[in-house]
């Protein structure tokens, strides 16, 4: 699904966020693997599962034609700096919720850059008709998982012992949702 741009104006700083488009997919690759490794909270290594430009393009045309479908990118001074993406299935049983998933340049962390991909995405998802949102979050990542609780997210899970991490620690992921019907 398509969205129009909006423009935010955070601590002097403007951003926008807009759908990508197909151009944006040589940076989105680039992006990606930076952002990997700039924080341990993401499922990958820097450079594990690498999506090329080819890749980042294909995605944004299935997501653009998917109702159930979103991704959305920030966009400051014509770069990328973070991106986010609602993913529904084709499977009847499941076609009433989406996963979510958010990232931001650590460069530009503290200006509500994650947390306004994230109000946008549930906006978008509730007056769609998803009925639900479903995240994974490191354990140890407690100012997602407030943020997360905030807009409306409750725990339904914990996965013990289920990420190992490069410093040989095992780390637990907790698994969240968000009903539209209980917001």
């Amino acid at each position: 699904m398509i969205l129009e741009q909006q423009v935010f104006n955070v601590k002097g700083m403007n951003y926008s966020i807009r759908s990508a488009e197909e151009n944006d997919a040589g940076e989105l690759s680039s992006l990606r693997v930076q952002i990997d490794g700039e924080t341990e909270n993401m499922d990958r290594e820097q450079g594990e599962a690498y999506i090329d430009e080819a890749g980042f393009a294909g995605i944004i045309q299935v997501d653009a034609q998917k109702a159930r479908n979103l991704f959305l990118v920030a966009v400051v001074q014509g770069r990328i700096v973070g991106y986010a993406r609602c993913e529904g299935v084709d499977l009847q049983r499941f076609a009433h919720k989406v996963e979510f998933g958010v990232c931001v340049a650590r460069e530009f962390w503290g200006y509500g850059i994650g947390k306004k991909l994230l109000e946008i995405s549930i906006h978008w998802a509730d007056t769609t008709g998803v009925e639900k949102m479903t995240l994974n979050v490191l354990g140890t990542n407690d100012k997602a998982v407030e943020l997360y609780k905030k807009v409306g997210f409750e725990v339904e899970g914990i996965m013990r012992r289920d990420r190992l991490h490069a410093d040989g620690k095992f780390y637990d992921t907790i698994v969240m949702g968000r009903f539209r019907s209980q917001a």
